[in-house]
C-alpha cells in the first residue's frame, strides 16, 4: 500500500512540473484598452483564434473575424458579442485555399473598414485530409493565402501605423526543409503531410522574419508566434474516430486549452515595447531563438519572392495582383470550402484612422539580422 501511495505521489508530482513548465501559459497583459481599433483575427470561430478574438473583443476592439464556414463564423461571432459585451465583432467569408477568396475578402474588408491596427494569422491546417489539389494544399493554406491577404491589407496597416501582424506559427518549424524547386508539388500520404506541415510552419517564421525588413521604418512590426502544445481541434480533427476517445482525455491532461494557447500571439499583438524585435519568433511571450534554416536571410527573401509569384503577384508589386499573370489554379474554389461564391459579411464603418491612440509607443527598431548565432534546438 505504501509502494502504491508513493508511486502516486511520484506521478502527481511528475505531473505537477509537467505542468507548470510545459502546459500552463503565461497570462497575456499588454494595452489595456483598444477601443477604436480594429483587429482581423483568421481562422477564429474555435480554439486559439475564437480565444484570441475573445480577449481582443473584451478590450474593446471591433474585431472581424475572417473564417471559411459561414454557419460557424456567424454562430462564433455571436457568442463572442455575448461573451465579451462587445457588440463589434462580425463575420467576414475567408477561405485561405482559394486566392480568390483571399481576393474578395480584401476587396470587401478595405471597402467597408476604414482601420486595421491588428492582423493575427491564425488560420491553418494540420493535414490535407481527403482533399486532393493540384498545389501544396498546407503550403496554400498555412503560408501563400495569408502572404497574399498581408500584401493586399499593406496599405491600410501602413495607414493605422504603428500596427502589428502576429503570424501563428509552431515548434514544427525545427523540423522544416524548404525544397524551392518543388515547394508547390502536391502533398500524397501522411509522411509528406508531416513534412508539408512542418515546412509551412518554418515558411511562416521566415516570412516574419524578410516581412520585418521590408516593413522596416513604416511602424507595421510583425513577429511569429508559437502558441505551445495545444488541446485544440487542429490536434485531433484528423485523427481516426477510433482513437479519439483515447486521446481525449490526455489531451486535457498534457495539452493547453485553447484560451492557455492565445496568451503568446496576443503577447505579440498587444505588448507594449517590442517593436524592436519585430521579425522575430515568440513562445510562452517571450522571445526564442530559431534555428539557422529559420533565420537564413537568402532563403527568406527566396521564398518571399518565390510567395510573391505562388501568390499572383507581378514583380515590384504590393498592393493588387495583376490580373493578366496568375498562378497555377489562382482562384478555382477550393474542395475546403463551398462560400467564396458568397459576399463577404461587411458591417458599420469604425472612426477614421486619425481618431485612434497610437498602438504603442514608437520605438526604433533593432535589425532582425543581428540575432545572436547560438539557438535552442
Amino acid at each position: 500500500m505504501e509502494a502504491l501511495l508513493l508511486g502516486a505521489g511520484l506521478l502527481l508530482g511528475a505531473y505537477v512540473l509537467v505542468y507548470y513548465n510545459l502546459v500552463k501559459a503565461p497570462p497575456c497583459g499588454g494595452i489595456a484598452s483598444l477601443r477604436g481599433r480594429t483587429a482581423v483575427v483568421t481562422g477564429a470561430n474555435s480554439g486559439i483564434g475564437k480565444m484570441t478574438a475573445l480577449e481582443l473583443a473584451r478590450r474593446g476592439a471591433r474585431v472581424v473575424l475572417a473564417c471559411r464556414s459561414r454557419e460557424r463564423g456567424e454562430a462564433a461571432a455571436f457568442d463572442l458579442r455575448q461573451e465579451s459585451g462587445n457588440n463589434e465583432v462580425i463575420f467576414m467569408s475567408l477561405d485561405l485555399a482559394s486566392l480568390a477568396s483571399v481576393r474578395a475578402f480584401a476587396t470587401a474588408f478595405l471597402s467597408s473598414e476604414p482601420r486595421l491596427d491588428i492582423l493575427i494569422h491564425n488560420a491553418g491546417i494540420s493535414s490535407c485530409g481527403r482533399t486532393r489539389e493540384p498545389f501544396n494544399l498546407l503550403l496554400r493554406v498555412n503560408h501563400i493565402g495569408p502572404f497574399l491577404l498581408t500584401h493586399l491589407l499593406l496599405p491600410r496597416l501602413k495607414t493605422c501605423a504603428p500596427s502589428r501582424v502576429v503570424v501563428v506559427s509552431s515548434a514544427a518549424h525545427r523540423r522544416g526543409r524548404l525544397d524551392f524547386t518543388h515547394l508547390n508539388r502536391p502533398v500524397v500520404g501522411w509522411r509528406q503531410e508531416l513534412r508539408a506541415y512542418a515546412d509551412s510552419k518554418l515558411a511562416n517564421v521566415l516570412f516574419a522574419r524578410e516581412l520585418a525588413t521590408q516593413l522596416e521604418g513604416t511602424g507595421v512590426t510583425c513577429y511569429a508566434a508559437h502558441p505551445g502544445p495545444v488541446n485544440s481541434e487542429l490536434f485531433l480533427r484528423h485523427v481516426p474516430g477510433w482513437l479519439c476517445p483515447l486521446l481525449r482525455p490526455l489531451a486535457w491532461l498534457v495539452l493547453r486549452a485553447p484560451r492557455g494557447g492565445a496568451q503568446t500571439p496576443l503577447y505579440c499583438a498587444l505588448q507594449e515595447g517590442i517593436e524592436p524585435l519585430s521579425g522575430r519568433y515568440f513562445a510562452n511571450c517571450r522571445v526564442e531563438e530559431v534555428p539557422p534554416a529559420a533565420r537564413d536571410d537568402r532563403a527568406a527573401h527566396r521564398l518571399w519572392e518565390t510567395s510573391k509569384r505562388l501568390a499572383g503577384l507581378g514583380p515590384g508589386e504590393e498592393a493588387e495582383p495583376d490580373e493578366d499573370s496568375q498562378p497555377e489554379d489562382p482562384g478555382a474554389p477550393s474542395a475546403l470550402s463551398n462560400l467564396h461564391s458568397e459576399e463577404p459579411t461587411v458591417s458599420e464603418p469604425y472612426p477614421s484612422p486619425q481618431s485612434s491612440p497610437d498602438l504603442s509607443k514608437v520605438t526604433r527598431r533593432i535589425s532582425v539580422k543581428a540575432e545572436p548565432e547560438h539557438h535552442t534546438s
